[in-house]
Order: C-alpha cells, then sequence, then structure tokens
C-alpha cells in the first residue's frame, strides 16, 4: 500500500511496519453507550487483529478486505486536548478498534492520549487483547479507571486462525498478570465465548485465575451476516454451555463474574477487544 507523504515522522519507525494510512479526525471523543463509560476514544481506525467473529466493519460500514489497513488518526491528541474542557466522566478507550494493536509501538498515540488524560486527571477504562498495554504502566498504574484485556482461549494453534494478528493467549494472560501486580484494576473480559472452549473450561479457568485478577466479564458471540458467512466456514459457534460453565468455574475460585455489554450498549460499541 502506498504509504501517506504527509506521514509525520515518528520516533519508533523501526518498531512496526505494517498497512496503514493516515488520516485527520474531526472529533476525538463520541458519546458512548457502554454502561460506565461516557466518552469513546479510539486512537486509530480498522484493526490490524483480524478475529474472525469482529462485527465493527459490519456495524461501521468497512468493507472486511479493508479492515485490516489501520487509519492512524495523526491529530488526535490535539483534538482531544481542545474537547475536553467541560467534560466529566470516564473515557473508554478502544470500544471501536485494539488502541494496542501492533501500529501503536510505532506512532504512540495512545501513550499520549493517555499523558493528557492522566494530566487533567480523567478516569479512563481501556479494551485491549495486547501485552503491549504493559508499556505503559508507568502511566496506569497512577491513574484512576480499569483494564479489560480479551482472553478467548488457551489454544494457541487455534487463536492463530481465529484471531490471526493479535498476541498468542499467553501474551494477554501475562499482561493480566503484570497489571494486577501493579496495582491497576483489570479484568479478563472472556469473548465471545466459543465452541472450542468446551470440555476445556475448568484448564481455561485455571489460567485466568492464576493471573490475580479478581473479575471476568464474559460476553457471547453477535452474529452478523458477514461475521456469520467466516465463522460457519470455519465451524466457529458461539457456547452458551461454555460460558455458563466458566461462570459457574470462575465464581468457584473466588472471582466476580459479569456479563458484558447491555444489548443497547453493543449497538453503539461494536467491537469486543
Amino acid at each position: 500500500m502506498e504509504r501517506d507523504s504527509k506521514l509525520i515522522e515518528y520516533p519508533n519507525r523501526e518498531e512496526w511496519d505494517g498497512l496503514y494510512t493516515t488520516v485527520s479526525c474531526r472529533r476525538a471523543l463520541s458519546p458512548s453507550g457502554l454502561p460506565g463509560i461516557q466518552y469513546a476514544l479510539n486512537p486509530y481506525g480498522g484493526c490490524e487483529h483480524g478475529c474472525i467473529y469482529c462485527y465493527a466493519p459490519e456495524v461501521t460500514h468497512v468493507q472486511w478486505g479493508g479492515w485490516r489497513v489501520v487509519r492512524v488518526k495523526v491529530n488526535i491528541a490535539d483534538r482531544l486536548v481542545q474537547e475536553l474542557p467541560g467534560l466529566t466522566g470516564t473515557i473508554g478507550i478502544g470500544t471501536v478498534t485494539d488502541p494496542y494493536q501492533g501500529a501503536e509501538a510505532r506512532f504512540m498515540l495512545t501513550r499520549r492520549c493517555l499523558e493528557i488524560l492522566k494530566e487533567r486527571g480523567y478516569r479512563v477504562h481501556i479494551h485491549t487483547k495486547s501485552d503491549l498495554v504493559l508499556r505503559d504502566l508507568d502511566l496506569l498504574s497512577s491513574m484512576e479507571g480499569e483494564v479489560g484485556v480479551t482472553v478467548t482461549g488457551l489454544d494457541e494453534r487455534r487463536s492463530k486462525m481465529l484471531e490471526p494478528g493479535a498476541p498468542l493467549p499467553e501474551a494477554r494472560l501475562r499482561a493480566l498478570r503484570e497489571l494486577s501486580a501493579a496495582g491497576v484494576d483489570a479484568y479478563a473480559l472472556i469473548g465471545p465465548v466459543l465452541n472450542h472452549l468446551e470440555g476445556h473450561e475448568d484448564e481455561f479457568c485455571d489460567a485466568i485465575a492464576s493471573t490475580g485478577v479478581r473479575r471476568a466479564v464474559l460476553d457471547r458471540l453477535n452474529p452478523r451476516p458477514e461475521l456469520s458467512k467466516r465463522t460457519d466456514r470455519m465451524h466457529v459457534r458461539g457456547s452458551d454451555v461454555a460460558l455458563e460453565n466458566i461462570r459457574t468455574m470462575l465464581a468457584s475460585r473466588g472471582l466476580t463474574v459479569e456479563d458484558a455489554f447491555r444489548e443497547e450498549a453493543r449497538r453503539h460499541s461494536p467491537c469486543r477487544l
């Protein structure tokens, strides 16, 4: 893909060289329908993870073929500074695309936004699949907020098929472990709960509990027409059986277990990270 000639010369060019384009956003923040989150902040558009169960492209009207081209919002930090005065409430980071996908290692937009929010005392709620979040422990450990790290299974081979561009399960478990150890309010976002977990719930719950987090949030598969074509082709489906088993097993290990986004909230926040 042709590079944008107006690309800012970021300092970490060697960190990532995926497909991207640069864009200017009109707004940094948008109202959020997620419970407990008043505003959504997404430093990137598109997502290189390529998870087959992602319904964000259909909700945001982006073709699947172009979804993995990352749109780098080069002016988002400046826009954020302009929009914050007078605003109150929690800011959700990564409600549509992962704020710590690989592009963040190079462009550092999420970190810059966190620095701005920390300076002004805002509470944040981050969703990610990436252990890159650990890079920002220096900020997160002294901010008010929480971090949800998505874990969908333990099998590396299956993860590479279902979430080809995302960090592997062990990296996400490590992120939960280190966030928790650093005193960050971290939780495991288990979703979507898929059929490959059936029969492996006990081992999976042991792994989640071993990270030291005290809370887990469960989510179901949210089927949509194009998404269902992908999941059907790979014989993947949601599993209420696995979900209820995981709920019971995690509770027996002392974790608080909650259900993810209300149905009305899901319509406003299309991506599960």
